[in-house]
């Protein structure tokens, strides 16, 4: 399978047989989720990079929102990250990434949840020119990582998922791979205290040791170069970062 992004004017390249098919943009956090739980799980699969600035036009028949990720399994398509990776942990039981006790996979996605104006903050930080010294960053940023940083202590382990990473760990991870851009962008690091949200800093950095992570690994600086084209609205260099 082709590792070029597919733009206008190409064709779907043909399916294996049996095996699952994950539209994907090399960059993408979203995307990246989904292939997180498939290389966790060491599900067979092929992926099929896509051009979101200048999308093919069969893309649509896959998606009609035409946003990535995209799950292909036989002719059921899943979209949405989330609900990709409750599929693939539903359907391939094998190296489980949810408890199997129902009140503490509620639980998990509710802590997935509260990742959302951390999420919503980094790409506010990254794409937007909001005047704010680093110092008023942190201590934005410590607001709306507080939460997970409380959750990660009520679990009393490395990870989310306890003694090796789980589904919220592989959920959280793409934002906190790409929070070296912010660097970047401010011309510093985030000036955060030795106390500041200590149990997540070094979550980061057991994460950055997992096989699966380190695999899909996307730089801050490859990642900044991605971003500094979307703040332009020029077509990213997908294939050449």
């Amino acid at each position: 399978m082709s590792s070029k992004h597919l733009t206008v004017g190409s064709v779907d390249p043909p399916r294996t047989e049996g095996l699952l098919r994950l539209y994907s943009m090399k960059f993408c956090p979203y995307a990246q989720r989904a292939m997180l739980v498939l290389k966790a799980k060491k599900i067979p699969h092929e992926i099929v990079y896509i051009n979101l600035f200048k999308k093919p036009e069969w893309y649509s028949k896959i998606n009609a929102k035409t946003l990535v990720p995209a799950l292909a399994d036989g002719d059921k398509i899943v979209t949405e990250s989330l609900d990709i990776a409750d599929y693939l942990d539903e359907k391939y039981p094998e190296n489980p990434l949810y408890s199997s006790d129902p009140n503490a996979k509620q639980k998990a996605k509710e802590i997935i949840d509260k990742l959302g104006p951390a999420s919503n903050l980094f790409y506010t930080c990254i794409l937007k020119d909001e005047g704010k010294t680093p110092e008023e960053w942190a201590k934005s940023f410590l607001e709306v990582l507080q939460p997970l940083e409380d959750e990660l202590a009520k679990c009393g382990t490395p990870f989310f998922g306890g003694d090796k990473p789980g589904m919220v760990d592989y959920m959280i991870w793409p934002w906190a791979e790409r929070s070296s851009c912010i660097a970047i962008k401010l011309g510093q690091k985030l000036p955060f205290g030795d106390g500041d949200i200590p149990l997540l800093r070094k979550w980061r950095k057991n994460m950055m040791n997992d096989p699966t992570c380190s695999e899909l690994y996307i730089s801050g600086e490859r990642f900044w170069k991605i971003a500094q084209c979307k703040i332009t609205g020029t077509e990213p260099p997908y294939d050449e970062v």
